[in-house]
């Protein structure tokens, strides 16, 4: 029998999918780095979000989602309020221009999935969201949240 390894392959799909959203992003004239994507994702995602969640979830340096947050509020994307509940916090909301970009975004996603996934059955993609969210579990330790279409880019 021949010895199949997960590693080539998850790597081409992993790397083809992010291309292929980066380019997409790119034609759209879209500037924002990933990392302000996905914080701009989270805060959508997250009620009373903060940057702690950001910090937690995205598993990068809290320092670098500071830089990130501010850049979002500089540019009219987020906005920052006093959080009642922890006076050392803040909490994040989108501004209208970052409910606008997001959901630019989110097209741009929902085409990049439609193209990747073309020819396939609706059950074959159920299925392998499934396995690539069981097998994301199974090294991270544990489940995560997880909606059933991919969130991150």
């Amino acid at each position: 029998m021949q010895n199949l390894s997960l590693s080539e392959p998850l790597h081409r799909l992993t790397h083809a999918y992010k291309s292929g959203l980066r380019r997409a992003i790119r034609e759209s004239q879209i500037t924002l780095p990933i990392t302000h994507i996905r914080a701009l994702k989270r805060i959508n995602a997250v009620t009373d979000c903060t940057a702690h969640s950001i910090v937690q979830h995205t598993q990068r340096d809290k320092a670098q989602i500071t830089r990130v947050l501010n850049e979002l509020q500089a540019n009219g994307l987020i906005i920052k309020s006093d959080n009642p509940n922890d006076r050392r916090s803040q909490l994040l909301k989108l501004t209208p221009a970052g409910d606008q970009m997001l959901e630019q975004i989110q097209t741009l996603e929902k085409e990049t999935t439609a193209l990747m996934t073309k020819g396939m059955k609706q059950t074959d993609v159920d299925l392998f969201i499934r396995l690539a969210n069981t097998l994301a579990d199974n090294l991270s330790g544990g489940p995560l949240e997880h909606p059933i279409q991919q969130e991150d880019a």
